[in-house]
């Protein structure tokens, strides 16, 4: 199944949390001199249009990245986030990023990208957005449930993967939980970060549930909802970060920058975010 296209969403509330805390992850790993892999299982274009295309359908950047654009007084980790997407626009919020580009801006010389997109249309843009970049960065048209298997473990023995799929088939959630266990069997101290949308259906958190149930010694949920579901059941209200073998700093930074992330967020007076972890 290829016809989702992550244009549609750039910006929205989803990709908000899920880069803010990609970000949070690629500092802190940017805080030893060794180098890392940065491995993206569903990398998507790499850049998108808010001006044209896709982007413009919907707006759904209207209700994400704009709001925290527009912001004041923001905590530190988030006003970094914001500097960040405003380098890569000049004066308009007229693009913004997906994760591959968000994590390019946190790579140094020695560190690596490997990027997996297995729709044509994207893999092409993602190539044209990254052409230039050398032995650094390396893409391939494929699922990355299975090219991720070549890259574990990187020869640095660091690394970070951002697991990001669209979940159009219901069988990715059970592709998630048996490639997090097949990738810590080779490579078990990745920090690996899943995203997930929040549903009216038990998928999502049933594979929480069995994330939770592989005996991970270290992982980090953090989710966040900005309405009350639809009543006729369809749609996203919310999306969720699972990351095993968290950053250590990151439990203080989520509780310190959630509540406001998410009152910015809100379309009503549901909204509401939840972190919950076990660190050792």
């Amino acid at each position: 199944m290829l016809s989702y296209r992550h244009a549609f969403h750039a910006g929205n509330h989803a990709d908000v949390l899920k880069h803010y805390v990609l970000g949070l992850v690629l500092d802190y790993m940017n805080q030893k001199d060794k180098p890392y892999w940065y491995i993206d299982t569903h990398a998507g274009a790499g850049m998108y249009s808010l001006t044209e295309g896709y982007a413009t359908q919907n707006a759904e950047f209207e209700q994400g990245i704009a709001k925290l654009m527009s912001a004041g007084n923001l905590p530190k980790p988030l006003t970094d986030f914001v500097a960040q997407i405003k380098r890569f626009n000049t004066n308009a919020l007229d693009f913004y990023p997906g994760s591959p580009m968000v994590a390019q801006d946190f790579l140094r010389a020695d560190d690596k990208m490997r990027l997996f997109e297995l729709h044509p249309s994207d893999c092409k843009l993602l190539i044209e957005n990254f052409r230039g970049q050398g032995k650094q960065v390396k893409i391939e048209m494929q699922n990355g449930f299975s090219g991720i298997k070549a890259c574990l473990p990187p020869p640095s023995r660091r690394a970070a993967v951002l697991i990001d799929p669209p979940y159009e088939d219901k069988q990715d959630y059970q592709h998630v939980v048996n490639i997090i266990k097949d990738s810590l069997t080779r490579f078990s101290t990745g920090t690996y970060m899943v995203w997930y949308p929040i549903l009216q259906r038990p998928e999502p958190a049933e594979m929480i549930d069995d994330l939770i149930n592989l005996d991970l010694p270290n992982w980090l949920n953090v989710e966040m909802t900005i309405h009350e579901p639809a009543a006729e059941g369809f749609g996203m209200h919310g999306s969720g970060l699972f990351i095993v073998n968290p950053p250590w700093t990151l439990p203080k930074i989520l509780d310190e920058t959630m509540p406001v992330l998410t009152q910015l967020l809100a379309l009503d007076g549901t909204a509401s975010y939840a972190i919950d972890s076990q660190i050792v």
